[in-house]
Parts: structure tokens; sequence; C-alpha cells
């Protein structure tokens, strides 16, 4: 890194991982530097705020390029902005693309009813990037210099594609770091829409918590990062909302 998170205004979990959260709706956006590629995580809710975030990753890593584009599920404020991203390689838990391009509408129509002005939600839904890879289990890239990531379809839950992924600590102590997506969220309550599915989501956060372990750092969709109790205590409590047992 020849800056540091702080001075690019985001947040640094590791001396190779970082997030920033985005005004407007407290969303997450990652990033994972390795040597010669690096992962975004999440794209942001418009073209132009994906184009900053690509600048901001681009200053973070020294001038290199971002290489890959992680979307944690089919929500406009976290995949509006990877058009942005133009000649990266995009991932998205399996079945994503087929909800990106049925739900075209519907996303443009949640963006501007929440306060994305109506020309770029025009333009970013006309604009939509389907992942190219679509991973139905786990799916593990090598971003060079030892950092390895994993991505792991954890949902459904949240939506019914939930990606979460792990970038394990290295051996300079650096804890491992997980990104939920909107499977967790701390600063309101996790919000359960049309396409949730209540019934497996507490199973989701069990497959979360089993990928990070009790010593993670867990990177919400919205929200300040937790731990593995914040984690559970949400599990347990999405259990008793939807009436899931066990």
């Amino acid at each position: 890194m020849t800056v540091t998170w702080e001075e690019c205004g985001w947040q640094g979990l590791t001396p190779r991982v970082g997030r920033c959260r985005l005004p407007g709706w407290d969303c997450t956006v990652g990033l994972v530097a390795g040597d010669g590629a690096a992962l975004v995580i999440d794209a942001g809710s418009s073209l132009r705020e994906g184009a900053r975030l690509r600048t901001e990753a681009c200053r973070l890593l020294g001038g290199a390029r971002v290489t890959h584009l992680a979307l944690t599920h089919p929500h406009f404020d976290h995949v509006f902005g990877a058009a942005a991203f133009a000649g990266v390689e995009v991932f998205g838990a399996v079945g994503v693309d087929g909800v990106l391009i049925r739900d075209r509408d519907i996303l443009h129509a949640d963006a501007v009813h929440h306060g994305l002005a109506p020309v770029d939600a025009t333009e970013a839904a006309d604009l939509l990037v389907r992942p190219r890879h679509q991973v139905s289990g786990e799916w593990t890239l090598d971003l060079g210099g030892g950092v390895r990531v994993l991505l792991a379809n954890v949902g459904p839950g949240h939506t019914g594609h939930d990606l979460a992924v792990l970038v394990p600590g290295a051996s300079d102590g650096s804890p491992d770091v997980v990104f939920c997506g909107d499977l967790v969220e701390e600063s309101g309550e996790p919000q359960s829409g049309p396409d949730s599915v209540p019934s497996r989501w507490p199973a989701a956060l069990d497959r979360l918590l089993n990928l990070g372990g009790e010593d993670a750092l867990y990177v919400p969709g919205h929200g300040a990062v937790v731990d593995a109790a914040f984690v559970r205590a949400q599990r347990d409590a999405l259990a008793r909302r939807f009436g899931v047992s066990g």
C-alpha cells in the first residue's frame, strides 16, 4: 500500500484487507490486496459511486488495477456500481444472473423508492453486470503474495443468492475476516424482503460462523465490524423472529 487506508477514508482491518462505509445506506464495500491482483467486494449503488470506489481502490493499490469483483447478493445498493469495474472478473452465487435479468425493473424501482436519482437508477439498470463466475459451493481465488480468498455460497437467507467472502488470517497475526453481505447487519435490524428465505436464514449464519470461527472479524453489509458473538445473537434473534427451531 502506498497510502494508508485512512488517507482514502477506508477502515483497515488487516494490512491487506479494508472496507469503507458508503454514505446514504451505510453499505459496506471491501478491498483485498494481493500481489498483482485485487478483489473488491460489492460495488455501490450507482455507476458514479462505483467509479469513485474503483479510483480509490487504484490509489490504495499504488496504481494497480482491481482484477476481481464479488457481489454478495442482488440488491441495488450492492450491485448497481458494478459496470464501473469493466474488465474485471465478476463472481456471484449461482443463479444470481437470472435474478439480475428477470428483476431489473424491480431493482430499478427499489433504488428510486429508496432515494437514488431516477437518472442514476436508469443508467445502472441499463448497464447491469451479470457475474461471469457463479459459485455453487466454494471457490478459492489466489491473489498472489500468499493472499488467498474463499468465496462461499452460504445462502439462501437474506436473498436466494447470498455469497460470503473469507480472507484467512496471515502469519503476521492478522485475524480471519469474513464479509457477510446483508446476512448480517449492525446499523439496524436485518431486512427481510420478498426475496428473503427466512426459514433458511439462521442456517446460513451457522455456515458463516463455521467459515470464520470464534476469532474472526465479521463485516456486515451495513454497519460496524462485529464479532462471532454478535453474529450468533443475530442468528438466534432471526430464528425467534421467523419461528425457526434448532
